[in-house]
């Protein structure tokens, strides 16, 4: 009877979460890279059981429509807040939101986290995320590092952040600028722990 109990507690227990929405936000910033935020942001827009909050800097906008030649991020199926409002529910450790992705990441906002200055919502939902203990994701978009930058990257990665460099792939030969982005955007959604039908060597 005891064993039957604890497995209807299993059960029900399980069927909460799969039911649970996650909460995540996606930072975009100034970098060069806009193709790998267009590429998250539409393969989470299929995700179901996601709530998704983006946070776009105002470089990042005009990056966005010089490499892309639109201006698509207004028409996303998320929430935009503003790079400085405080009153985003991630900008508190009290909310639910587990995951922030950076997504391309800048060595400048590399540095904001690394130095804990949380001067704008970007580096403040980062630095909530590192001291809760959950997840952050930066995706870095500059080459060469200088000394400072890979400084940077240390530190937030002893924090507990992760730093997923913005390298395609090419051995699932991808065809357009599309499918190359996702090479690393399918990485990113494996470190997020979002499930994703993607190219797995030898798999």
């Amino acid at each position: 009877m005891r064993n039957a109990k604890l497995s209807s507690h299993f059960i029900l227990e399980s069927i909460f979460l799969l039911n649970m929405r996650r909460k995540i936000v996606v930072g975009v910033t100034g970098a060069s890279g806009s193709i790998y935020a267009k590429v998250l942001l539409a393969k989470l827009a299929e995700k179901k059981n996601l709530e998704v909050g983006v946070v776009m800097s105002a470089n990042a906008q005009d990056v966005w429509k010089y490499e892309l030649d639109n201006t698509d991020y207004e028409n996303l199926p998320f929430k935009l807040y503003d790079s400085k409002d405080y009153y985003a529910p991630f900008a508190s450790g009290s909310s639910s939101f587990d995951t922030l992705i950076i997504c391309p990441c800048s060595m400048g906002t590399m540095g904001r986290i690394a130095a804990g200055t949380s001067d704008n919502l970007i580096a403040r939902a980062a630095d909530v995320m590192l001291k809760e203990r959950r997840k952050l994701i930066c995706v870095a978009r500059d080459t060469p590092y200088n000394l400072i930058h890979i400084n940077n990257m240390k530190t937030v990665t002893e924090a507990g952040g992760i730093i997923c460099p913005a390298s395609p792939s090419f051995y699932s030969k991808p065809k357009t600028f599309e499918d190359l982005a996702a090479t690393v955007v399918d990485r990113v959604l494996s470190l997020a722990e979002i499930e994703n039908e993607s190219y797995r060597w030898s798999e």
